[in-house]
């Protein structure tokens, strides 16, 4: 199966000179989504993972399954004021301003061995900072596995040192 031919290509959105791509259609079909699940799930599982993290929200579409197939924890990674215990937080730098992701700060011990799991690797930031929430809490990023990475923003130069996985590459755009 061709994961690509379930990636919707929205020119335009969220604004000109962008084009959206759309994970929707892989959740629609069955077989798109359960053929993600079991690639990221073999990409977890070959670096020994026992801990997989997603950001929200489309993150948690492809994490928490992964999770699930591999019977193991899954730590959401949220916005602030949206998780209800202590959290730590990592504040990033967006193009126009900045953003910032927090995780509960007993979700990980030192020995955890971390896959994080995201819809799209563009730029890199989003899961720059979930490495570093992860390094805060001491335990290693294990690998990082993505469905889409757009190739030429070059995102994956952030991860030097981590197995990166990327079932989906678009050029140019």
């Amino acid at each position: 199966m061709n994961i690509k031919d379930h990636i919707g290509s929205i020119p335009g959105f969220p604004k000109e000179g962008i084009i959206f791509r759309d994970v929707t259609p892989i959740l629609e079909c069955p077989e798109a989504f359960e053929e993600v699940t079991k690639q990221l799930s073999q990409f977890a599982r070959d670096v020994q993972a026992d801990v997989i993290i997603g950001p929200e929200a489309r993150g948690f579409f492809f994490g928490i399954p992964v999770a699930n197939e591999l019977k193991l924890p899954f730590v959401p990674v949220r916005k602030p004021g949206k998780l209800p215990r202590k959290t730590i937080s990592e504040t990033y730098e967006l193009e126009y301003g900045t953003d910032t992701l927090c995780m509960h700060a007993d979700s990980l011990k030192p020995e955890n061995r971390v896959v994080i799991i995201d819809d799209l690797l563009a730029t890199g930031g989003t899961v720059e900072a979930i490495v570093k929430l992860v390094e805060k809490q001491q335990a290693k990023v294990a690998g990082i596995g993505f469905v889409i990475e757009l190739d030429d923003l070059k995102g994956k130069s952030k991860f030097e040192g981590i197995p990166v996985c990327s079932l989906v590459h678009f050029e140019g755009e």
